[in-house]
């Protein structure tokens, strides 16, 4: 019989050539593998080879990781039920508030399935894509010019000089404020909204990136420099990933403030999307839509956000 790892006087070794612990080797002179016990788990026979069967804490770390997703999800939604319970019991049971003045959560779905087969106009599902799109399109173009402006700023003291406090001036401008100009240089299109968003997602993450360069690790730059990077290569491969979190954060941030520019973009000539629903519902004095539309741009808000959380997480393993 053949024992790998072992020359006959020795312990018997495991594939790895590691001894296997001391509970799971046989006991007595003569023991074989064939006398370890049929339930101990750790020790394996098969052909006159001795395997050691190892626990896998990988697996179980794994297992564990996802109880706790779990856990953590089921927390986090408890406050969105009892709020449901909430509003349910006001509104249904008790009858503390009028219809007009806060619709129970029935009333509102009962909007969304009407605004979703509405045949006199834009659906529910219309106003979502539109508003979707424009926050996109938006946060893509605001979030790069951001990135850039950020990293021009943070990595010259030349630029930091010129630009910052201009920058800073123009960031405190409310975001009204820009939709008359807006209008009058491009019209009342698609445009305008969209460059509206992009001004909204362009302030986050520029000051952030502009911040997160600044304070890199010089030691670390030295290091990168030494094995020949400089410029746009010593950016994207040691400046940028050390400061990856501070970026992400202001991504987050500039998607946040795209959704806040848009209902700002669709309140004023707009004839689509989830900020036109607003209105409009104000105007008719539909709550229940009212709700529905900020509902669904709470729900999208929080998806998109959950997006950049999955990118993050990518991001953050990888540097």
């Amino acid at each position: 019989m053949s024992v790998l790892g072992s020359t006959g006087a020795g312990p018997a070794a495991d594939q790895d050539r590691r001894p296997p612990r001391a509970p799971d080797l046989p006991r007595g002179p003569h023991a074989g593998p064939q006398d370890a016990a049929p339930s101990d788990p750790a020790l394996v026979t098969q052909h006159g080879v001795v395997t050691v069967e190892r626990p896998r804490p990988a697996a179980d770390g794994a297992a564990r990781r996802g109880v706790g997703r779990a856990g953590r999800v089921a927390l986090s939604l408890v406050v969105p039920v009892l709020v449901l319970l909430t509003w349910y019991v006001a509104t249904e049971v008790t009858g503390t508030f009028a219809p007009h003045q806060l619709p129970s959560p029935g009333a509102v779905v009962r909007a969304g399935v009407e605004l979703a087969t509405w045949e006199n106009g834009p659906t529910f599902g219309t106003h979502i894509q539109i508003s979707v799109q424009r926050v996109l399109l938006g946060f893509l173009i605001g979030s790069l010019a951001g990135l850039g402006a950020g990293a021009l700023v943070g990595l010259s003291r030349l630029a930091d000089s010129l630009l910052a406090s201009t920058v800073g001036a123009v960031r405190a401008v409310p975001s009204l404020g820009w939709v008359p100009l807006f209008i009058l240089w491009i019209g009342i299109n698609e445009d305008s909204k969209v460059l509206l968003v992009a001004v909204g997602a362009f302030f986050p993450v520029y000051t952030t990136v502009a911040s997160a360069l600044r304070h890199v690790d010089p030691h670390l730059v030295e290091v990168g420099r030494a094995y020949g990077l400089r410029g746009p290569a010593l950016l994207l491969r040691v400046q940028l990933p050390a400061a990856t979190p501070a970026v992400v954060s202001g991504l987050r941030l500039a998607l946040a403030q795209s959704w806040l520019f848009l209902v700002a973009a669709e309140l004023i000539a707009s004839s689509m999307g989830l900020g036109f629903l607003l209105t409009d519902s104000t105007n008719n004095g539909r709550v229940d839509r009212i709700l529905l539309s900020l509902v669904t741009l709470a729900v999208l808000g929080k998806l998109t956000d959950a997006l950049i959380g999955v990118a993050e997480k990518r991001l953050l393993r990888r540097w």
